[in-house]
């Protein structure tokens, strides 16, 4: 761990990161998908959105839409009356278009294995690549979501608000075949314990370890 935190506070957050990996093993993504596209367009859909919702939408949705010519050529009325219930479905439709555009135009209609590559599409910034770069490619990354932003702030682990410095500092803290992973313990913590508003603290693995515990 390269920075400058003091070792009795680097022991507890290596602790933290102990009993989250233990508590949930294993953990898989929550967004159903068979291809990267698939990620790649259910990842923009999830914005203000849950997880079971995009899952029923794309369900149908991807039967009628494989590829990013097929986003393409459809009318954005179309697009939005499929994906209306994910919520700000024309601006959603806007970047589909736009981004399956480009993947035609510039990618072969194949979705980018580069980070950088990815973020420039229209409707991925840092999270949406990162979720894409770690499942559909297997590339060391961590997405700062809502969740990782509450929870890793509320254990002492940051002190910011902002999800690039919140990513920049946690890949400080842990090693990188640690990162993807990383980002679903905190998800998975913050629906089942952590929950905002009303923490299950006298159920969490992680009171003693915890600044905000009550």
């Amino acid at each position: 761990m390269k920075n400058n935190i003091p070792k009795k506070e680097l022991n507890r957050i290596k602790k933290i990161f102990t009993l989250l990996s233990s508590e949930y093993q294993n953990p898989k993504p929550q967004l159903n998908y068979s291809n990267p596209f698939e990620l790649l367009i259910a990842t923009i859909l999830s914005a203000q959105c849950t997880d079971a919702r995009v899952n029923i939408v794309t369900e149908s949705l991807f039967e009628k839409f494989k590829k990013p010519i097929d986003f393409v050529k459809a009318s954005n009325e179309i697009i939005e009356k499929e994906i209306f219930s994910t919520g700000f479905y024309k601006q959603k439709t806007k970047s589909i278009k736009a981004c399956c555009k480009i993947l035609v135009d510039d990618f072969n209609s194949e979705v980018p294995n580069d980070f950088e590559q990815l973020t420039k599409l229209p409707g991925v910034g840092r999270k949406t690549a990162s979720v894409i770069a770690g499942h559909a490619f297997n590339i060391p990354a961590i997405a700062v979501d809502t969740h990782v932003k509450r929870i890793s702030n509320l254990l002492g682990i940051v002190n910011s608000k902002n999800p690039d410095k919140i990513e920049e500092e946690l890949k400080k803290l842990l090693p990188q075949n640690d990162w993807v992973n990383s980002t679903h313990w905190f998800i998975l913590h913050g629906r089942k314990i952590c929950i905002a508003n009303r923490p299950k603290c006298d159920l969490c693995i992680l009171n003693q370890l915890c600044p905000s515990a009550s």
